[in-house]
């Protein structure tokens, strides 16, 4: 879970006037779909909050009913309440969000609106690679996330490879004749939107089997 700053914009359908503070967060660059972020306003010591979330930048924000939720473009983590809420990303596109400020007695004159992108999703990568006798040919087996086509690299910790246009999300790497144990990680993937040079798999060893010091004999009963 990521925490964030948004820039706060002052849009002219909200009549009601601004003046809730954010609290301090650090700034984050980029946001995917499938991530979860933390929004966050200074606590009031008496006040409630409750946030809402649009997909349409055309409504009165002062007086509409946030849609995102119900139309499955987010999720909050828990509840809408509080000065502090965390989101669940599920698709990509622009919103912004509303947060309100009521007293002890229900009655408001604050609020803020803040707009945020959400960006296509980063693709992952699980590999794993099945251990081999010396002599055998060996191979990665490695399943995507995202949408295809597909640009990968990957290293032995030697040797760089890339393999594109890539259509489907679960593919083979025939890696050879391997004679000792090597490790293997994607460093970069490239979907059909976005590019993941942040850790996007996890590292294997190919584990590499000594060939029998003895040959097996079949002894025949007569």
């Amino acid at each position: 879970m990521k925490r964030t700053l948004y820039h706060i914009v002052r849009l002219a359908l909200v009549i009601i006037p601004v003046i809730l503070t954010m609290a301090s967060a650090m700034a984050q660059t980029a946001v995917y779909q499938g991530q979860t972020t933390e929004f966050s306003v200074e606590d009031m010591l008496g006040d409630s909050y409750e946030w809402e979330f649009y997909n349409d930048s055309t409504v009165n924000f002062a007086t509409d009913i946030g849609t995102a939720v119900a139309d499955g473009d987010l999720a909050f983590v828990g509840s809408n309440t509080g000065s502090i809420i965390n989101v669940n990303w599920l698709q990509p596109g622009v919103y912004f969000y509303k947060v309100t400020a009521r007293d002890a007695t229900g009655c408001t004159n604050n609020l803020k609106v803040g707009r945020i992108e959400i960006l296509n999703a980063l693709s992952t990568a699980i590999i794993t690679a099945p251990p081999i006798c010396i002599g055998d040919e060996a191979k990665l087996l490695v399943e995507l996330t995202g949408q295809a086509p597909f640009v990968i690299r990957y290293t032995d910790g030697v040797n760089n490879y890339t393999i594109s246009g890539l259509t489907n999300n679960q593919f083979e790497i025939q890696l050879g004749q391997i004679t000792v144990p090597t490790e293997y990680r994607i460093t970069e993937i490239t979907n059909n939107f976005v590019t993941n040079s942040d850790s996007p798999s996890n590292t294997v060893t190919l584990e590499v089997n000594p060939t029998p010091q003895f040959k097996s004999q079949i002894y025949v009963v007569e």
